[in-house]
């Protein structure tokens, strides 16, 4: 066989042969060079996931999207042009300009494209590992600094690490929604938002209506998931700040692989665990699961039980609003309260506590996540449109305070979960348990007010304490304070030894005056500049501290303008002196040394 013959079979069969063949380019980017057309595939670096062009089944409209790389039944979980498919499944064309945007062409018509506003000098496209198809300058490593992500727009399906949420920077939402069809990936009417209420609720929604209320999170869960709990498959987190609010997921073995989709045909929420074993999808949760999970099921109050005689009832102290339509199993018209709250003396409400709920629709409530059960009570109280109340996060304790304005609806009762809430009642709707409460409310009530009381007292009684310390110590020496109770009833100004040994030159010879048998007589003088004499008594005197006070007492009420003035004293530890107005001339002397009043009265 000669060479020609052998380069026209050669030939032949790659004609045959290439338009059955599929092509990786770069194998998981793109980049401003490049052209990706239909037969064309960029696969992920670990070989997890794949883009391309594809049709679903029964259809010759082609679509871009995702799928995963390694299951065999071709199970796509995003799609870039689900609306505006292209009409035959070879003129697609996807190109990366130079502003960093995906542009995807039917021949000259653009289909779809993405809409990055920040650019990049040399931006790429790259399918990763996560399923996240992402725009990024060619170095940029940074998840944060992407200059366009496919995880922020979500088809019919959540992957762990994707956001189910709101930005609050942009505005915009992050939401999951479902295809018309299997056959057709357009958007349908179904899909799972989040509503930005004070108290934030996540629901499945049929277009514009709530179809199933998944509810707030509570710190532990979604209020209408009690049985999202920790397990050994995957972790759940919700995250709450000033930028975003979001739910997601995390796998916590990498060899599970899980999603979350939302099915149009059925209208349902499933979350898929595949089997390798078995090469299929198994379900692991749906949702709604009952009847009780379809919104407003049994009207405002009423309550919702699966495994109750009847699938509706009223809460304590409500009857059916029609109970001929009631008691048919027409459920909507809801339930009326038996004594309406009139609030003429709202300290006379109470509140019955009702366990194990998903807790009412959260359109009209107020939340204050810095304070506890009992001041929510309060609140809700003090307030005539409160008609019920519980904690904002049901961790450990509990914390936080969410109140309801309003009818409540929308409630449900599990049979081993769920929360406590405190709905409002007339005292004469109260039971035993409401009376109870009743009686801890005004017992917090008052204990508060007392403690209220109490507190007011002791800051002015500290107040005026301290205002007496400080004016005190702004007075001079001889307007000084008093001592002990033992010595209130001196009527004198009691002076520190440091402020006689300072003014008596620490008692210096040059400043003593005169000795008698009481021990010796010092002149000094104040900071004030007086000039005053001390007398000290000595150690051996026998003079006691009860004798020195009824000696003071005695020669303040004998004073007389003809005789020196006694200023003061000090008492304090061992040191016992008399301070007298300092009389020049040895006048002092004379009353000191000769006709001592003190040597009359009591003998030193």
């Amino acid at each position: 066989m000669n060479i020609d013959i052998i380069s026209f079979l050669i030939n032949l069969t790659c004609i045959l042969l290439l338009p059955s063949l599929k092509f990786s380019i770069a194998v998981d980017t793109l980049d401003l060079s490049q052209s990706f057309t239909n037969g064309m595939t960029l696969v992920s670096q670990g070989e997890k996931f794949v883009l391309g062009f594809f049709s679903p089944m029964n259809s010759n409209k082609s679509y871009l999207g995702i799928w995963y790389k390694n299951i065999p039944v071709q199970t796509v979980v995003w799609v870039a042009n689900g609306v505006k498919p292209i009409n035959d499944s070879s003129s697609g064309i996807l190109t990366l300009n130079d502003t960093g945007n995906l542009v995807l062409k039917q021949r000259d018509e653009v289909v779809w494209y993405t809409t990055s506003q920040q650019g990049s000098l040399n931006p790429v496209a790259q399918l990763l590992d996560s399923g996240n198809l992402v725009i990024r300058g060619e170095k940029e490593t940074n998840p944060e600094v992407y200059l366009w992500q496919s995880f922020d727009y979500p088809s019919d399906t959540i992957l762990p690490g994707m956001k189910l949420g709101w930005n609050l920077r942009t505005h915009t939402e992050r939401r999951m929604t479902s295809w018309k069809s299997p056959d057709d990936p357009s958007p349908g009417d179904l899909y799972w938002g989040s509503l930005l209420y004070n108290y934030p609720e996540q629901y499945l929604m049929q277009g514009t209506k709530k179809y199933v209320r998944v509810g707030p999170w509570n710190g532990l869960h979604f209020s209408g998931v009690p049985d999202q709990k920790p397990n050994n498959v995957y972790a759940y987190n919700f995250v709450s700040n000033k930028d975003e609010i979001y739910y997601t997921y995390s796998m916590l073995n990498d060899s599970v692989i899980s999603r979350m989709e939302l099915n149009q045909t059925d209208s349902i929420y499933y979350r898929y665990v595949w089997s390798e074993d078995q090469q299929i999808w198994n379900v692991m949760k749906s949702l709604p699961k009952d009847r009780c999970d379809y919104y407003r099921k049994c009207g405002v109050y009423g309550i919702c039980t699966i495994t109750g005689s009847l699938l509706c009832e009223c809460l304590s102290g409500f009857s059916p609003r029609s109970p001929a339509a009631w008691n048919s199993s027409d459920w909507s018209q809801g339930c009326v309260r038996n004594k309406p709250l009139n609030c003429t003396n709202k300290l006379n409400d109470g509140f019955v506590k009702v366990k194990g709920l998903k807790i009412p629709d959260c359109s009209h409530t107020w939340v204050d996540q810095t304070i506890g059960l009992n001041e929510c009570r309060l609140k809700c109280l003090n307030n005539c449109s409160c008609t019920a109340y519980t904690n904002s996060n049901i961790t450990g304790e509990g914390s936080g305070c969410v109140m309801w304005f309003g009818d409540l609806i929308d409630i449900r009762e599990f049979e081993n979960d769920g929360q406590d809430l405190y709905i409002r009642m007339d005292a004469s709707e109260l039971g035993k348990e409401g009376h109870d409460g009743l009686k801890k409310n005004l017992i917090s009530i008052l204990a508060s007010i007392i403690i209220a009381s109490g507190m007011l007292f002791f800051g002015y009684r500290l107040y005026i304490l301290r205002h007496r310390i400080t004016e005190d110590s702004e007075n001079i020496e001889l307007e000084g304070g008093r001592g002990s109770e033992d010595e209130d009833d001196l009527d004198l100004p009691l002076l520190t030894y440091s402020t006689l040994v300072t003014a008596t030159d620490n008692f210096s010879i040059k400043n003593k005056i005169g000795e008698g048998g009481f021990g010796p007589v010092y002149k000094g003088r104040l900071a004030s500049r007086q000039e005053i004499a001390v007398k000290r008594l000595s150690s051996d005197s026998g003079q006691g501290i009860n004798e020195l006070k009824n000696e003071v007492k005695l020669i303040a009420k004998l004073q007389h303008r003809n005789l020196v003035k006694l200023l003061g004293c000090c008492i304090e530890e061992e040191h016992r002196m008399l301070v007298y107005e300092y009389m020049p001339n040895n006048s002092l002397n004379w009353l000191i040394f000769g006709m001592n009043i003190s040597n009359i009265l009591i003998p030193w």
